[in-house]
């Protein structure tokens, strides 16, 4: 090997601190509003000078915060299966396709992954106001959809590009239908990036805090956006605790995924 850790001398430990430093500037932030939601103080005090369960008793018991994450995860779970049936399609046509403009249609397709998200709010926001799309679960589905799908299309487009299409045309050969072929070969054998299609899509809608507030109306918000209209009229760490639950679902998908792909190399 070119470069061995182990042969760097007094260099590896400063790649060691470098690591340590980078990794505890990215998780000291979730550590901290954990840590804010177990206080027992009814403000956002650290270090708390107590320890309490009350703040996510008082989440729980609160409609208002219960009705925030249903909307939630119903607005991310239908953006989740739309997100990965157009992708499909769509990852099937930039792979297997032969058309003229097909790589400028694949970047377009990932647009809304450079394109800053505040620009692509007002867009829809401007435009669903004229519609009357804007303060409903349509609207919110397809604005999320439209952030979702990129990683879609990128995670299905890498496991189709990595399948072997010579066993589908087996398949058709032995007497399967071209539909039957994809349905019983190439699906299951692609299913890893369907998996990963589906949780990023998912998570990308859990998370997302810009366009859910430009789309929001006083009787429909997503946990995010509930977090911060409560974050500018109460600092309650009532917050803190609906925040850390946030991230716990995102980090335990995070972990699901690269469960998944450990098992697959293995």
């Amino acid at each position: 090997m070119l470069l061995n850790f182990d042969r760097l001398g007094g260099w590896k430990w400063i790649l060691v601190g470098i690591t340590g430093l980078t990794a505890a500037f990215l998780v000291l932030p979730i550590v901290f509003i954990a840590a804010l939601s177990f206080g027992s103080s009814q403000w956002l005090i650290f270090p708390p000078p107590a320890w309490t369960l009350k703040w996510y008793e008082a989440f729980f018991a609160d409609p208002r915060w219960l009705e925030a994450a249903g909307t939630s995860f119903y607005i991310a779970a239908i953006v989740t299966v739309l997100s990965v049936l157009i992708g499909l399609v769509a990852s099937f046509g930039l792979v297997r396709g032969r058309f003229i403009g097909k790589e400028g249609l694949r970047a377009l397709f990932l647009t809304p992954m450079i394109l800053p998200v505040v620009v692509l709010a007002v867009a829809l926001y401007a435009f669903f106001l004229r519609i009357g799309l804007n303060g409903t679960v349509t609207g919110f589905v397809i604005a999320h959809l439209v952030v979702a799908l990129p990683f879609s299309i990128l995670s299905i487009t890498n496991a189709l590009e990595g399948f072997d299409k010579s066993i589908e045309d087996a398949a058709v050969l032995c007497g399967a239908s071209p539909l039957e072929a994809k349905l019983r070969i190439t699906l299951p054998s692609i299913s890893h990036g369907l998996f990963s299609a589906a949780v990023f899509s998912f998570l990308t809608s859990w998370d997302e805090v810009v366009l859910a507030i430009f789309m929001a109306s006083p009787t429909l918000q997503t946990l995010p956006v509930k977090i911060w209209a409560t974050l500018r009229q109460d600092l309650t760490p009532v917050i803190a605790a609906a925040s850390t639950l946030l991230i716990v679902i995102t980090i335990a998908l995070m972990l699901l995924v690269a469960l998944l792909r450990k098992g697959l190399k293995s």
